[in-house]
């Protein structure tokens, strides 16, 4: 079956009301429909994709642009994911065994069989291996991209906004022109955004990560028209590396050159040498 077809006849429990549906159901009147399979709930990389997508939010729906999202976890991480996130509960669905992600042949991540630990356990190993490189191409550039600026991305914090709810204290925005100036990701803007999510997700640990062992487990982007063609596709090999272009994630929506799905990695293929179980 594509892609489309697995999204179309696969059921999975919607957040707002708990019902078993399909992602993609009955007549659709959006121009395009972009879907968005993300790892755990509680996952760097899910929280920061969504900011992104609440942040154009308002563009999205003014291009005809219907947005759906899977992610792993149970009703009640998804609850936790759209109250923290404002990403709408009735355009979530959650699938608390990555079974969609498996289908769509997602990259599952390091997933070394460490004999004398648990599943959950081993996904933690895992999880610090892949968060060190490992299994997880270009994560360290990343991390180190949030810390030092970007001045190809846009400014991610508006001078008047306040950031509470990290160990920091609470600032205005406008403390990062002091980093750098403005109209660009100043240094330390997206570590901060990254550390907020952080602080939200071991406050409610168990809300948000239900099952540790699908931690690893990455996600993709699939972007359709209205006749249900694949216009565009991205499946990520790595932790905070969720799309195409970081400094910009949906820029690919508004690039007019965007209009066919980009050859993919062959998910089934590990990215190093090491094992799939140690002995």
């Amino acid at each position: 079956m594509t892609v489309y077809d697995i999204l179309r006849t696969t059921a999975r429990e919607r957040v707002s009301d708990g019902a078993q549906t399909p992602v993609l159901t009955g007549e659709r009147t959006a121009e395009r429909t972009l879907v968005l399979i993300w790892p755990q709930l509680g996952d760097f990389d899910s929280l920061e994709y969504a900011w992104w997508v609440m942040r154009d939010w308002e563009r999205l729906r003014a291009e005809h642009i219907d947005v759906r999202a899977v992610g792993i976890g149970d009703r009640a991480s998804g609850q936790k994911f759209a109250e923290f996130t404002q990403f709408p509960a009735d355009c979530l669905w959650v699938d608390p065994s990555a079974d969609l992600h498996r289908q769509l042949d997602l990259y599952s991540g390091l997933t070394i069989d460490w004999p004398i630990l648990r599943p959950s356990q081993a996904a933690w190993v895992n999880l610090m291996l892949m968060c060190a490189g490992i299994a997880s191409p270009g994560t360290l550039r990343e991390v180190l991209r949030g810390y030092t600026g970007d001045r190809t991305a846009p400014q991610l914090i508006g001078d008047e906004e306040t950031i509470e709810d990290t160990p920091l204290p609470t600032m205005k925005g406008s403390f990062f022109r002091w980093a750098g100036g403005s109209g660009f990701q100043r240094p330390f803007e997206l570590a901060t955004l990254r550390l907020r999510n952080m602080t939200e997700v071991l406050s409610h640990w168990s809300t948000y990560v239900p099952d540790a062992q699908y931690m690893t487990q990455r996600g993709g982007t699939f972007l359709f028209n209205q006749a249900g063609e694949l216009l565009y596709e991205y499946r990520d090999r790595g932790i905070l590396g969720f799309a195409e272009n970081m400094s910009n994630p949906l820029s690919f929506l508004w690039d007019e050159t965007a209009t066919t799905a980009p050859a993919a990695t062959d998910p089934t293929q590990p990215s190093n040498d090491l094992p799939s179980s140690i002995s």
